[in-house]
């Protein structure tokens, strides 16, 4: 009786290992802020960066935010940039993805929230780039003070022919484009997934 009992217990962990396994395939996490620190859910530094340091018209800050985030646990990545300077501006945010293979995957997926207080642009650019120094380039439009979801074929990022060893993904708020210079957005939950068809 007990070997049976045993036999049936590993059998049905089995089986749910296995459905693990292709749930989590259809899906890889970069980036979801839970732990409200670096680094990202595969292991990559992250960070805000600015065109020009020395001009101090143009910033861009991150922090993890408690109190807006998508779900119940965690944080959200606040980022607070300024473009508004009298010379060209332009800043934003990296991820770094340590070569990570993509191939498994058809789209990237993330979710995004202007700041209705501050205020906020309602188009930016999305960057990705691989080891060979290709770089794919898509505009986000359409931001909204409330959680909306994006999801962007890796087709629309024109400009990367291999997705086998991925180095960086990265946001980039730019004076000539943006509907306000001066704002703050959340981001949560970045991930690549595999689409069904």
């Amino acid at each position: 009786m007990m070997k049976k009992v045993l036999m049936g217990t590993m059998v049905l962990l089995l089986i749910g290992m296995g459905i693990a396994g292709e749930e989590e395939g259809k899906k890889l996490m970069i980036a979801d802020f839970n732990s409200g620190k670096k680094p990202s859910n595969i292991g990559g530094d992250f960070g805000a960066w600015e065109k020009d340091p020395r001009d101090f018209d143009e910033t861009c800050m991150i922090s993890f935010f408690s109190t807006d985030k998508v779900g119940e646990k965690g944080f959200s990545l606040r980022v607070d940039y300024d473009v508004d300077s009298p010379r060209p501006a332009w800043n934003g945010v990296w991820f770094k993805l340590n070569g990570a293979d993509f191939r498994p995957y058809d789209t990237l997926n993330l979710w995004i929230k202007g700041d209705p207080v501050k205020g906020f642009t309602t188009v930016f650019k999305i960057e990705l780039k691989n080891s060979q120094g290709e770089v794919g380039k898509k505009y986000i439009t359409g931001i909204e003070p409330k959680w909306k979801k994006f999801s962007i074929p890796f087709s629309e990022f024109m400009g990367i022919t291999d997705f086998s060893s991925m180095e960086e993904l990265v946001f980039v708020f730019e004076d000539r484009i943006a509907t306000k210079k001066t704002g703050a957005i959340y981001v949560d939950e970045i991930y690549v997934s595999k689409e069904e068809k």
